[in-house]
């Protein structure tokens, strides 16, 4: 009986991760920052160009999808990965650190089938929603192409690149 409650419970709250603007926009989870933290990368983009001032990106993922994930190495639907991003800054106090500064905004990979699957989605600074990526958008072709499970970029989450190892769902990326 508690494993069926618990299972409710866990549905009920990968639900309530995604919510959509009567537009389709994704709206910004206001308790994002309450979510599992899963990684910081600095400089992670699709561009090859030169970047003297790399932005960095914080990864939430909603507690309920975390938890589906530890168990079965794989995402269940309703998972939302929110991407903060944020400026850097340098030279504050020493030579050659980097530390985040203001934001920049947010992006979000989101898994719901009743949208098709995975969907990735831009929220400016202060907004409280954003639009879907065109499905001609590099970020589909990329993830399709380079990440470990599901189309996530597992192996940046330190965390997670064993539990799927476990289950069989960690893919060594192409590049």
């Amino acid at each position: 009986m508690k494993k069926v409650v618990l299972l409710g419970l866990l549905l009920a709250a990968a639900s309530a991760a995604q919510k959509y603007t009567a537009e389709g926009e994704l709206v910004l989870p206001p308790d994002y920052r309450q979510w599992v933290f899963l990684s910081s990368g600095i400089g992670m983009t699709y561009s090859n160009e030169p970047n003297a001032h790399p932005v960095f990106d914080n990864v939430f993922v909603n507690p309920a999808a975390y938890q589906a994930f530890l168990k079965t190495g794989t995402w269940p639907d309703k998972t939302v990965l929110v991407i903060e991003n944020r400026a850097s800054g340098s030279n504050a106090s020493n030579k050659e650190g980097k530390f985040q500064t203001e934001m920049t905004g947010f992006e979000a990979h989101v898994k719901d089938s009743s949208k098709g699957g995975w969907m990735f989605y831009s929220i400016r600074p202060g907004a409280r929603s954003g639009k879907a990526f065109p499905g001609t958008a590099v970020c589909y072709t990329c993830h399709e192409k380079n990440a470990a499970t599901d189309t996530t970029f597992v192996q940046f989450y330190p965390t997670l690149i064993e539990v799927a190892k476990k289950h069989g769902t960690y893919r060594e990326p192409a590049e």
